[in-house]
């Protein structure tokens, strides 16, 4: 099947392998992402993949577990300016020891946990209540629940070419003709915000121009609308400030640490644990916006005392 960005009901049974009548079970009971137009279901095409994966409950076991900490601590998953300087700030302080960060997105960060490729996983993924983070994705991807610890507060919004030239006052206004967005990647927190926001309005991403266009990185995002390529992108408040550019704020967001709880005491871990604690760590946000660490370096499960 040639993919494309919405299947009608007879393409998303094809896809799937079932009966017709089948996916309108799936709808009501299963959650199978879909919307109604002109009184016919729609399914966005990368809802649908995304579904899929979460819907797997069988997974390959790996034959080889993490090898022992030997000073080589890896870190995958959401991309973030004050982690990128915290790991900056890891191996200034222990040389003997060496912190790298894959960037592969919360849902990745918490699949490369999960593979074994890593020892923390970075993420941000906004639970479908709206109201909690991270617990559903890696209960669903890693059959238990880890040991969790928040490592910031940020604020997450859309960037805006600076004077908003084309008055972007909400979401909404990414669907106007004369208007490109840069995106982030299936899979990220910040494409899942951006998408749960669309869905309140009633909105496609395939209506928007340049929703396909993805980035790796915020910095790459907001190098985008900088340059005047595009004119809005989701993304970070410390990157806006950085850049210079305009922010419209969406909410603030818990982005947390996952860490198997087996591994939990690892000397490379716990170093990096209590950076979060010292003095220093608090100075690297004195000129970074949209950051709050009120609870920063607090275990959010389990839960402590």
């Amino acid at each position: 099947m040639e993919k494309k960005g919405l299947l009608n009901t007879r393409e998303v049974a094809e896809f799937l392998n079932i009966n017709e009548k089948m996916v309108y079970s799936l709808i009501s009971e299963k959650g199978l992402p879909a919307t109604k137009v002109t009184g016919k279901w729609l399914f966005p095409h990368h809802l649908v993949t995304q579904w899929l994966e979460n819907e797997t409950i069988n997974y390959p076991r790996e034959s080889a577990p993490l090898p022992p900490y030997h000073g080589l601590l890896i870190i995958c998953g959401s991309n973030d300016l004050l982690l990128d300087k915290t790991i900056s700030m890891f191996n200034r302080q222990y040389p003997e020891h060496a912190a790298v960060f894959g960037n592969m997105g919360s849902l990745g960060g918490i699949r490369a946990l999960r593979r074994n490729l890593c020892h923390i996983a970075s993420s941000h993924l906004l639970q479908e209540d709206g109201k909690d983070y991270n617990f559903g994705h890696a209960g669903e991807e890693l059959r238990q629940l880890p040991a969790v610890v928040n490592f910031c507060q940020r604020e997450q919004g859309l960037f805006i070419a600076k004077g908003n030239p084309k008055n972007i006052l909400s979401v909404e206004d990414l669907g106007n003709k004369n208007i490109r967005i840069a995106n982030r990647p299936i899979g990220t927190g910040t494409r899942l915000l951006l998408d749960g926001e669309l869905q309140k309005k009633g909105m496609q991403g395939s209506g928007i121009n340049g929703y396909d266009a993805e980035f790796q990185r915020h910095l790459d995002v907001g190098l985008e609308v900088l340059s005047g390529r595009v004119d809005a992108g989701p993304g970070i408040r410390a990157v806006a400030g950085l850049l210079d550019i305009d922010f419209l704020s969406i909410r603030w967001e818990r982005f947390d640490l996952i860490i198997p709880k087996d591994r939990f005491f690892d000397k490379g871990i716990q170093l990096f644990m209590g950076l979060l604690h010292q003095p220093a760590f608090k100075e690297l946000v004195r000129n970074l916006q949209g950051y709050a660490l009120d609870h920063t370096g607090e275990m959010v499960f389990p839960q402590e005392g």
